[in-house]
């Protein structure tokens, strides 16, 4: 009887100091694909952008960057030597620009991604400047570029919802020196709008101003099948992609995409009347 007393006394004090010493197993990084492409206007920011995306997947340690200035991994075909396909990602980012060389099945395969797989998608600055021949694309990613008809500015931010992840370290409002886009084929009622400009600080008579509403939206969200899209137009200037609370915002957006976190309320709101 002693010797059982004995050997389950040992057996619980192993167990407990196993317990004290063992190191909690780290959650698996998640992957990010991030394309910077463009088959149309060129843009410096992009190095910038994809460099960023690696450095916080580091520095948080939640996922890897995989930068590519192609499209060859967007397929669900096995590729040959080592390759990753799309199977192999949590999250796509785009930083593009026209129409890139990918194929039907590749587009059919770039949406199944996101809808099907429940996939995350993140576009930044000029990725509604892609696909136009596309519209499916368009439609997925919120709306499409229609200009900046006033250049690079200091322009004044509304952050619409405070509460999302990606928005809530933002004040109300906030001045960025910055290009934004005016943006077409776009409704409130299919995203929900975290940020845009400060209605009436902009001139509506200048040259190029096709929206006469004042809803010049900066930053959204929307649900897109199973998956989750994000898309935010600042970023053309390189120095933006260094501010602090941008790459946090960024890092929020990352998570959100991939399902690490709820993030917030994703359903289309109408604009604030204040």
């Amino acid at each position: 009887m002693r010797h059982w007393r004995r050997f389950g006394f040992l057996l619980v004090a192993g167990v407990i100091v196993t317990s004290l010493f063992a190191q909690p197993v780290p959650p698996k990084k998640r992957k990010l694909l991030a394309i910077g492409m463009s088959a149309g206007w060129q843009h410096d920011s992009v190095s910038d952008a994809l460099a960023t995306l690696w450095k916080l997947g580091q520095e948080t340690g939640l996922w890897d960057t995989y930068i590519r200035t192609d499209v060859q991994l967007i397929t669900k075909q096995k590729l040959p030597a080592n390759a990753k396909n799309l199977d192999y990602f949590d999250a796509l980012f785009f930083m593009t620009t026209g129409e890139l060389p990918m194929d039907d099945q590749q587009k059919a395969t770039l949406l199944s991604f996101i809808r099907d797989d429940g996939k995350g998608f993140l576009g930044a600055h000029n990725a509604n400047d892609t696909f136009y021949k596309w519209p499916e694309y368009g439609e997925m990613i919120g709306g499409y570029f229609d200009g900046h008809p006033w250049n690079q500015f200091m322009a004044k931010i509304r952050v619409e919802d405070r509460e999302f992840a990606a928005t809530a370290h933002f004040p109300k409002q906030f001045e960025i020196m910055d290009e934004i886009y005016q943006v077409k084929d776009y409704s409130r009622d299919k995203v929900r709008v975290l940020m845009s400009l400060v209605p009436g600080t902009v001139d509506l008579k200048i040259k190029g101003v096709n929206r006469t509403d004042n809803d010049f939206a900066v930053t959204w969200v929307r649900q897109y099948g199973k998956g989750r899209v994000f898309y935010c137009g600042l970023g053309h200037r390189p120095e933006v992609w260094a501010r602090p609370y941008i790459q946090k915002m960024w890092v929020e957006a990352v998570k959100w995409t991939m399902g690490m976190t709820r993030g917030g309320d994703t359903t289309p709101r109408p604009a604030p009347t204040e």
